[in-house]
């Protein structure tokens, strides 16, 4: 009986380890996210501001005939 309680007692104290490990790459992931999502917001600022809004500049680049032809 007593070596169970020591496997489980080990077992625990692995999967408390992994709970941090996890929660840790979850939580740099949720500040990468964050990030990257103020970036994307300042690039559409950007892009409004320097044409007027990004449908006009994707309508440019399907009617751009590209250079092989």
């Amino acid at each position: 009986m007593n070596d169970r309680m020591n496997e489980l007692e080990i077992k625990i104290s692995y999967l408390d380890d992994l709970v941090e490990t996890l929660n840790q790459t979850v939580f740099r992931q949720q500040e990468r996210i964050n990030l990257l999502q103020e970036e994307l917001r300042l690039l559409h600022q950007q892009v409004r501001a320097a044409g007027g809004g990004g449908a006009a500049l994707s309508e440019d680049l399907r009617e751009e005939i590209p250079p092989h032809y």
